[in-house]
């Protein structure tokens, strides 16, 4: 039972970053109708710029934290400006294979830069651990959770209620309706995916905290796709559920299995969701008559 209990803290807070990660691919589909391959590396630059802003240039974890998230808005602006604004009317196919191209060159502009050995960042989050039923949970776990509770439910205030939140919800049900209203269709795709460079950023820098800094963070990016999958390509709720269902069975996994299988187990689910139930647990099943 401790281990158990242990093992479902590790993995709600691994999931909890998952979603915050997988927030940021939601946010570019609903928009823009893009799916980013590119989403796991925006969360390797968020760690390393928080690294290189505390080690390297010496800021304050706060001051770090806040250029990370302004090297993510300006990445975001500049990646949908001059990337994919002019992609716009080509065939999805070419516009994925761009996002991949993007992936690559964002990991190998990190490894030019930083080289390819591990770091280690000092740790903002709080140290120590507490001892419930014998297991032992470190706080910087717990804070992780909450921090990640705390930005994805300002993500969900900010689209239920704020006017860029609404606009972008109205782009994303009709492009043409929305530019008739006098809604920017233009400002929206950049405002998505400097939002979701955001959220990729944020939850970089808490594994940065949580595991250190290395290359292997952009492999625990991958584990977006199988989340957004399950939870539903264009289901804000569902990257939520779908953040906590992989991070728990990941975890599970390497605590009873082992033997590598954790690493296979979210593309289980994937293929298995796939077969199932396509359109993701929470996903806007969709009906075309040819």
């Amino acid at each position: 039972m401790t281990e158990f209990f242990q093992l479902t803290l590790f993995g709600l807070s691994n999931g909890a970053i998952l979603a915050l990660a997988a927030l940021g691919f939601v946010l570019i589909y609903k928009a823009t109708s893009v799916i980013n391959f590119a989403q796991g590396h925006f969360l390797l630059i968020g760690a390393y710029v928080f690294y290189a802003a505390m080690l390297v240039f010496g800021f304050h974890w706060s001051l770090a934290i806040l250029i990370g998230v302004a090297v993510a808005i300006a990445l975001g602006v500049l990646v949908e400006r001059f990337i994919l604004r002019p992609m716009i009317g080509e065939d999805a196919i070419a516009v994925i294979m761009v996002t991949i191209g993007l992936s690559s060159v964002l990991g190998g502009g990190v490894q030019f830069f930083f080289g390819t050995s591990p770091k280690q960042t000092p740790q903002f989050l709080p140290s120590g651990s507490l001892d419930i039923a014998g297991a032992t949970i470190p706080y910087s776990r717990l804070a992780a959770i909450a921090i990640a509770a705390v930005v994805l439910t300002a993500f969900t205030l900010f689209f239920t209620r704020s006017r860029h939140g609404i606009a972008m919800r109205a782009v994303a049900d009709d492009q043409q309706a929305s530019l008739t209203i006098g809604i920017s269709v233009r400002r929206v795709f950049a405002l998505a995916w400097a939002l979701a460079a955001v959220t990729a950023v944020i939850g970089g820098i808490l594994l940065a905290d949580l595991t250190g800094v290395s290359a292997n963070l952009a492999g625990f990016g991958l584990v977006v796709f199988p989340v957004v999958i399950l939870g539903g390509l264009d289901s804000v709720p569902g990257t939520i559920v779908g953040g906590v269902i992989i991070g728990l069975l990941v975890q599970y996994s390497a605590g009873y299995i082992g033997n590598g299988f954790e690493q296979v187990v979210p593309f289980i689910v994937l293929i298995a969701i796939l077969m199932v139930r396509p359109y993701g647990l929470f996903g806007q099943t969709r009906i075309e008559r040819v």
